[in-house]
């Protein structure tokens, strides 16, 4: 029997956490992108019959199921401030472009889209990065309005991204989904953003509660650290102002990124319970180190693929064929299933329903 759930469409859908995500309240019936690494993971979760494995510019529209929902999380390396910045017109981030041809090429576009990225979308470039967007889908019929909304409020990991949500103007968008102005979702960059923008929409989300779990409650205590030669070179590096506070508030776990400062490597930690955002080497990062204390002693390693998994919402039994690397970059791209699943619930679901 065939599920009554709304159906919906996938773009580079990497690792599948977004078909994970919206699988209560929507049907993902067909989901793409070119990585064959992130397929294995997609695929094991979710099966091959919706996946298609190619590059987004060879795609057609025409060849597309009717959806009402159409979600991209496209490339972010041109807009994140760790990147090079070059834009929505870069050779990575430019991909939206090809996004929006595939819609154009469909026999009857989705009526909502939705477009993932990290607040450089919306910050970069005095905001032009995002007005060229809007501009681009306004033009095509939708009304659009931005939000952000930062994991931490779910997961004990600081990632805040933009996510941007297009409806149809043919379609009666209910007034209790709409704001009369920016609230608690609106970062001071999309406000600034959408100054004088035509067809724009304040969402109006509830107020998610607040957070439990701590960075102590994700972690894998039992696994490997590194031997005591390269701990002590990693401990070495940590600032001293960070080693005083390590000491004076008995920290279990302090997570951290290496990075140059003043000409020189150091190791920054966090205090407050929760992991860096996870990146990438390709979006222009290095991976987090964790220092932990063990044994009256400090320990140092990375983050393994579970905990990495864990700070992006994956269900316990969420599978991840491949390498550690494989793992790790998968996760550092994908977007967390509580944030896209609230975004679901609270909006997209109900707009969906009225159509």
């Amino acid at each position: 029997m065939r599920s009554s759930k709304p159906v919906a469409i996938e773009f580079f859908a990497g690792s599948g956490l977004v078909s994970e995500a919206l699988r209560p309240f929507f049907r993902v019936v067909w989901a793409n992108d070119n990585c064959e690494k992130k397929a294995a993971i997609y695929t094991a979760n979710h099966g091959t019959r919706a996946f298609h494995l190619a590059d987004i510019e060879t795609l057609t529209g025409e060849t597309l199921p009717p959806a009402r929902l159409a979600w991209a999380s496209f490339p972010c390396q041109d807009l994140s401030l760790a990147g090079a910045i070059d834009g929505i017109r870069g050779k990575r981030s430019g991909l939206v472009w090809e996004w929006l041809r595939v819609i154009d090429e469909m026999a009857a576009p989705p009526p909502i889209l939705v477009a993932e990225n990290v607040l450089g979308l919306v910050s970069a470039h005095g905001g032009a990065n995002y007005r060229a967007f809007h501009a681009a889908l306004t033009k095509r019929g939708y009304r659009v309005g931005a939000v952000t909304l930062d994991a931490v409020r779910w997961l004990p990991q600081s990632r805040p991204r933009v996510f941007v949500v297009a409806v149809s103007d043919a379609i009666a968008i209910p007034p209790s989904l709409i704001a009369e102005g920016p609230g608690w979702p609106h970062h001071p960059a999309i406000v600034r953003a959408a100054a004088g923008l035509r067809d724009w929409i304040w969402w109006r989300l509830p107020e998610p509660e607040s957070r439990r779990d701590s960075l102590t409650d994700v972690i894998e205590w039992d696994a490997a650290c590194h031997d005591r030669a390269v701990a002590r070179r990693n401990v070495a590096l940590v600032p001293r102002r960070h080693r005083v506070r390590l000491e004076q508030e008995g920290a279990a776990v302090a997570p951290g990124y290496k990075r140059i400062r003043n000409g020189a490597q150091v190791l920054e930690l966090r205090f407050d319970g929760v992991a860096g955002c996870l990146r990438t080497a390709r979006g222009g990062s290095s991976r987090q180190f964790l220092v932990l204390r063990r044994n009256g002693s400090l320990a140092t390693r990375l983050l393994t693929v579970r905990e990495a998994a864990r700070l992006m919402g994956a269900p316990a039994g969420y599978q991840i064929p491949g390498s550690y690397n494989d793992g790790y970059n998968a996760m550092g791209d994908a977007v967390a299933v509580p944030v896209a699943r609230f975004l679901a619930e609270r909006l997209l679901a109900p707009l969906a329903s009225k159509m």
